[in-house]
């Protein structure tokens, strides 16, 4: 019989699932590392690098394995996180790409490029603090 939270009434993950949702924080965190620290864009690095693939991949992998635990709104979290990402940044594009043609779409790129970016780094910091806390996450 599993053990459960008494705030949460959830499940309380093993150990190993907390450790295996750290990791897949952990690369989609030095994923958007390099994106911050080289010429790339957090989030065109955060969805191309290989790290937040590989974690996206855990996180179906994984996910039924934390059903019934607070870990599940972790990767319902991080998930999300990657796919609304892809989506706002081909909504950039589709709105930058005819406008660069009158320059002006180029500082706008750039803008939305940086405030996607932002909008990742704060979904992965505030999911990895939750679950340092073993907080989970808003569904």
């Amino acid at each position: 019989m599993a053990d459960y939270d008494s705030k949460t009434q959830l499940a309380l993950p093993g150990n190993n699932l907390v450790t295996i949702t750290h990791v897949v924080y952990g690369l989609h965190a030095f994923s958007a590392i390099v994106g911050l620290t080289t010429a790339a864009f957090i989030v065109t690095a955060f969805l191309t690098g290989w790290p937040s693939i590989i974690a996206v991949i855990i996180n179906y992998v994984k996910r039924n394995d934390v059903k019934g635990t607070y870990l599940e709104s972790h990767f319902a979290w991080q998930i999300r996180t990657f796919w609304w990402a892809l989506l706002w940044l081909v909504l950039a594009f589709l709105v930058s790409i005819p406008l660069v043609l009158i320059i002006i779409g180029i500082p706008l790129a750039w803008a939305l490029f940086v405030i996607i970016g932002i909008w990742v780094l704060y979904r992965i910091t505030r999911g990895w603090l939750a679950l340092l806390s073993n907080k989970p996450m808003p569904m």
